[in-house]
């Protein structure tokens, strides 16, 4: 049964929450009161037993457009610097919130997905698009820079030069050409994209949770270190990770060892057989 708080809709179907940015009418652009729901429904799915996996999509023909110029830009201007920063917390707060969530993410890039849409995108663990899929940084032809952090994911995700030329033409990108430079990992057609993010985010349901948010936190946080920090960031990380589930850690040492049931290099152990 899908759940819909104003603007997001949601289902939980086989531990995996298909989230949908629900504004199909206006390619899904997000208004201060969809910034409000998604934090609401990202908080009803963070620590539910029944989710492993949470994807991101869209209802429609559109991922998202991004900012919704009117909701978002006019009518907040006119309540002066209080109604922007407000506006900016919502909608920077949920997509903080995703970057560090506790369950894996994906975003499945069903149409367009412009300008403060490479927020959440980059928020997304993963990220896979349908190759009928519109990529851009569309600001340069209203009048401003790639603001809300979409600067910064361009040059995070794409060469200097892509980026530097994504930028300042704001020429729209298919999905073929966003997985080439790197935005999103894999592009196929439309009508075999969800079964590809199913597939994946099974192999994620089947991996240990403790140590899924632990590499997703790794990976995000080693890139702006030296490498002796991210070697001592990373001890750490592994040291708390196993204080947290020690038990998890053993059995699939003791599968590969002792049962000699699989091999690491070709799949996740088996945790539902883990030993009491």
């Amino acid at each position: 049964m899908a759940n819909e708080i104003d603007t997001v809709a949601y289902d939980v179907v086989d531990r995996i929450a298909w989230v949908r940015f629900n504004r199909p009418d206006k390619r899904n652009a997000m208004s201060p009161t969809l910034n409000r729901a998604m934090m609401e429904v990202l908080d009803d799915l963070e620590f539910r037993d029944d989710v492993g996996v949470l994807v991101l999509t869209g209802e429609g023909a559109a991922w998202t457009a991004g900012m919704d110029l009117k909701e978002y830009f006019r009518e907040t201007e006119s309540e002066g610097i209080k109604g922007v920063r407000k506006s900016q917390r919502e909608s920077y707060g949920w997509w903080r919130r995703l970057r560090w969530y506790q369950k894996p993410t994906i975003a499945m890039v069903n149409g367009w997905c412009f300008g403060g849409g490479y927020g959440p995108l980059f928020a997304c663990d993963l990220a896979f698009a349908a190759d009928e899929a519109k990529f851009g940084l569309s600001e340069i032809n209203w009048g401003i820079l790639p603001g809300g952090g979409a600067t910064k994911v361009a040059v995070e995700l794409l060469p200097f030069r892509k980026a530097m030329y994504h930028a300042l033409t704001g020429e729209p990108i298919d999905g073929r050409t966003a997985a080439d430079w790197g935005l999103v990992n894999e592009s196929l057609p439309l009508a075999a994209l969800k079964g590809r993010v199913t597939e994946v985010a099974k192999v994620l349901l089947d991996k240990n949770p403790v140590a899924l948010k632990a590499t997703k936190d790794a990976v995000r946080r080693v890139g702006v270190m030296t490498y002796d920090e991210a070697e001592d960031y990373l001890v750490r990380a592994q040291e708390a990770a196993n204080s947290f589930d020690n038990d998890g850690r053993k059995e699939g040492i003791r599968q590969f060892i002792d049962a000699k049931s699989y091999r690491p290099g070709l799949g996740a152990y088996d945790r539902h057989r883990q030993t009491r």
